[in-house]
């Protein structure tokens, strides 16, 4: 790219003639003579020549993406929850190759200190003892954990990953406003800023030549490898998470899925004889390296916090054996203490024997009296925080506080001066943000990465780039909001393209293990078979049942529907479970009208066992095994997510309304199937899920025959009941092709019960259960069949020797068809008691969340 002279822009830009940087803080397109910095004129052109329209539609682009890839990020207090969208900014922020070539050296050197610094920590604790830094402020700091001391680690190197935060003060020098090294956010989303602009910008980021990030991460996995004990290039690795409740969860995913790691939960982890495994369906794995997501004291109940509920008991052991890596080592938390920057440059002179090249915000901590009587001077000029580090505290402004605000304060430093800190008030820089139609700045910090390597440490060129919303926020984090921005560091020619595939020249296994499915995952992926299936057929029951009603032009039950549309109704309470509904107390009422209760159904996301409360069950148990799904699946899961929303939001009040709701949902449901069938490589993983759909599916045939074929009703109303079961079963086709003789119960049931050729057949559901079961892991049970394989065998072979003469008999006096009613519950309980004897063979059933839906309507966690 060229780089053009410094020019002023137009004013007849209408995108940015109002773009003027804010009085007293630097800004990084615009000099405060409002000339535009040379390397912003690029992208400021291609932005003139896309116009209004341009923009927009590729604004509309990025945010269809991250909709579709499901890019999450939780803010505290935001409603929509674990489906908040991550929210970035069009417009990347740019940097010039050399001054990134400085900022690189002074992050490293800050990376090299921090790393001698923790190993003397947790080991000659030399700068206690020396007096280069506190004793009471490192021993009475939470993130100090004793247990760990002494703990030696592979390599020497306790800080693998770091994260600096990053902004500029009025005069363009860069300062360091906090450090990250307990386990670092961001990285993912960085990626996927990166991914998403490359998109929808393509040209502009080609021919920018920004530096890619490819490489970053495949460093990630040589230092994972080379730092594991014990398996260098085999090595296993895992990525561990606080779980799906966790605010960052969508990184934490998308780092495992991008890196090749396997995802788990402290729960899945155990450890034995010193070492660490994970377990899995019958058997444990060895761990070697655990890149860690869990904040330090939550790691291990045993030996540091014994509430911990995300940890693994016994890691601290481990770690202390060598027998596993762990990034970053247990304790680094106690870098971030704020107080630190105090600190630094004599630190660095003392330890690398040089000066600081990237200064923090000028620091002063009050247990220091000099340092004390200067804060108190200068109290209205700064900004003070506490050591303690409590959730969500907040910094003070003295020159903001009310006098007995301020007062108190005052207090409170003389009586605990070792307690705060005392920083110098700084503005932070702004960066162009694309607010409306036009570019308005907004502060701005930018936060960088670092990944150890065998020689100092590499740096990712970029990182992720964060704005405030408002122009006078003085405050930046994730979870304070804002937008986020793509990092550009502009080359001078083009980059070339990297991956993280293996190459020639490596020298990798040619297969490397597949990774294994634990008891956690092997659980929800069983559990997303049976909430995808049993919404598909829930909508399809509803369907049918709207649609006999609208063929009458009346929605209430009359003598002339009424045996038909009963079964109908009562068939969506059997199957939904929300009882009373059409059959319980009050059900002659709702019968009469039942359009309330079948409109409860399809929008109230209060009415247990309603379509609502189902497709929530199935979002959040995809969201607990993400890392498993493609993005086309998890596309489609955004989809249903979607469509969910705009029938909470906007509940249709006419059955008609609801149709036009459900169709596009039917859609998307079999659109999952489709691509669980073909895109999934089938694995345990898979053989769990599928499992899961064709055991609810046969569990759905057999409540909806019994509520429409059991009961007899009269010709007219069989026809339509046969009819209607057919329409459901999606088997109305193939039905009138082969049976010319008319709507008959003996050729229906020889279409949806017996035909193993029928994938909508309870034959077929019995058929494929009895293969997966099969192939399902034995573990201990190797020899002769499982409870599971027995329950489907005796299933199958009953529906294989019954005889539908014999079946379709009717009860003179009841006018029920007790066979048939006698063999649909025997198979219902052959059904369930499948579900739990895999539940007994497969998960985890001292927990089991999932089972308790259908009884309760519970959502698992």
């Amino acid at each position: 790219m060229s780089v053009p002279d410094l020019a002023p822009i137009p004013e007849s830009s209408g995108l940015v003639d109002a773009y003027t940087p804010l009085a007293d803080c630097f800004d990084e397109m615009r000099t405060a003579e409002g000339e535009v910095r040379p390397h912003w004129q690029y992208l400021l052109d291609a932005l003139r020549t896309l116009g209004p329209t341009g923009i927009e539609e590729r604004w509309r682009e990025a945010s269809r993406l991250i909709r579709d890839n499901g890019v999450t990020y939780n803010l505290n207090g935001d409603p929509r929850g674990m489906s908040r969208p991550w929210e970035l900014d069009l417009l990347p922020l740019l940097i010039r190759s050399e001054e990134w070539a400085e900022l690189e050296r002074g992050l490293i050197q800050r990376a090299e200190l921090f790393n001698l610094i923790l190993a003397d920590l947790y080991g000659p604790r030399e700068l206690l003892r020396l007096g280069l830094l506190p004793a009471e402020l490192i021993d009475g700091d939470p993130g100090y954990l004793l247990p760990c001391h002494g703990i030696e680690v592979s390599g020497g190197r306790p800080l693998i990953q770091y994260a600096a935060d990053l902004t500029r003060t009025p005069d363009g020098r860069w300062r360091v406003i906090g450090d990250r090294t307990q386990s670092p956010l961001g990285a993912g989303y960085a990626l996927e800023n990166r991914v998403v602009l490359s998109r929808v910008i393509p040209s502009l980021f080609r021919d920018s030549h920004v530096h890619r990030l490819a490489g970053f991460f495949r460093s990630t996995r040589q230092t994972m490898a080379r730092l594991a004990p014990h398996r260098g290039d085999e090595a296993r690795v895992v990525v561990l998470t606080p779980g799906p409740q966790n605010e960052a969860y969508f990184e934490h995913a998308y780092l495992a899925n991008y890196l090749g790691y396997t995802l788990v939960q402290g729960g899945d982890l155990s450890v034995r004889d010193g070492a660490v495994w994970l377990r899995t369906l019958g058997r444990l794995e060895r761990i070697d390296a655990v890149l860690r997501r869990v904040d330090d004291a939550w790691c291990d109940p045993l030996e540091l916090r014994e509430d911990s509920l995300l940890g693994v008991p016994g890691l601290v052991q481990a770690a202390r054996a060598g027998n596993v890596m762990l990034a970053n080592a247990l304790g680094s938390g106690v870098l971030e203490q704020p107080a630190f920057m105090a600190f630094l440059p004599a630190l660095c002179q003392r330890l690398l024997g040089e000066s600081l090249l990237l200064p923090d915000i000028p620091t002063w901590w009050c247990g220091d009296p000099d340092s004390l009587a200067q804060v108190l001077d200068d109290l209205d000029r700064l900004t003070i925080r506490s050591c303690t580090r409590t959730p969500n505290q907040l910094p003070l402004f003295p020159a903001a506080m009310e006098p007995a605000a301020r007062d108190a304060l005052i207090a409170a430093i003389k009586r605990n001066p070792g307690g705060y800190i005392a920083q110098e008030r700084i503005q932070p820089s702004t960066a162009p943000a694309l607010i409306g139609q036009r570019l308005e700045p907004r502060p701005s910090v930018l936060r960088t990465f670092l990944i150890a390597e065998e020689e100092g440490y590499a740096v990712m060129p970029g990182g992720l780039g964060r704005v405030a919303l408002s122009h006078d926020a003085t405050l930046l984090s994730t979870q304070l909001g804002g937008l986020g921005k793509d990092v550009w560091v502009l080359a001078s020619e083009p980059e070339r393209q990297e991956s993280l595939l293996p190459t020639a020249e490596m020298q990798t296994p040619a297969v490397i293990q597949e990774s294994a499915v634990s008891s956690r995952v092997a659980d929800n992926l069983f559990w997303i078979g049976r909430y995808a299936e049993r919404a598909e057929g829930l909508v399809r029951l509803l369907r049918i049942t709207i649609f006999k009603f609208s063929e009458r032009g009346d929605y209430r039950i009359s003598e002339g529907n009424a045996s038909c549309l009963r079964s109908l109704l009562e068939a969506i309470t059997n199957q939904t479970q929300s009882l009373p509904g059409f059959i319980g107390k009050g059900a002659e009422k709702r019968l009469i009208d039942p359009v309330p209760e079948l409109l409860a159904l399809i929008s109230d996301r209060t009415k247990v066992g309603g379509l609502p409360r189902t497709l929530e069950a199935l979002g959040q148990a995809a969201y607990s095994v993400r890392d498993r799904l493609s993005v086309d699946t998890w596309r489609i899961i955004s989809d249903i997510e979607r469509l969910l929303g705009s029938l909470s939001e906007h509940p249709p009040t006419q059955l008609s309304q609801a149709l036009d709701e459900l169709d596009p949902l039917v859609t998307s449901l079999v659109a999952f199937s489709g691509l669980s069938q073909e895109n999934m490589t089938h694995n345990e993983g898979w053989h769990f899920l599928e499992t899961g759909r064709r055991l609810e599916r046969g569990t759905s045939i057999a409540s909806l025959l019994q509520s429409t074929l059991v009961p007899v009703a009269s010709e007219q109303d069989e026809n339509m009941l046969i009819e209607a079961v057919l329409g459901i079963s999606d088997s109305l086709i193939t039905y009138r092709r082969r049976y010319r003789g008319g709507t008959r119960v003996g050729a229906l049931l020889d279409l949806v019960l017996q035909d193993e050729g029928n994938p909508r057949a309870l034959a077929y559901q019995f058929a494929m259960l009895s293969k997966l079961v099969a192939d399902l892991p034995k573990g201990d049970l190797a020899m002769g069949r499982t409870p599971a394989e027995k329950v489907v065998l005796k299933s199958l072979t009953d529906i294989r020797l019954a005889e539908i003469n014999q079946l379709i008999q009717v009860e003179k006096q009841g006018l029920r068809r007790t066979a048939l009613a006698k063999m649909l519950i025997n198979l219902d309980q052959g059904l369930a008691a499948l579900s739990d004897a895999i539940t007994a063979q497969y998960f985890r059933h001292e927990e089991q969340p999932h089972s308790l839906l259908r009884r309760t309507g519970t959502t698992p966690s």
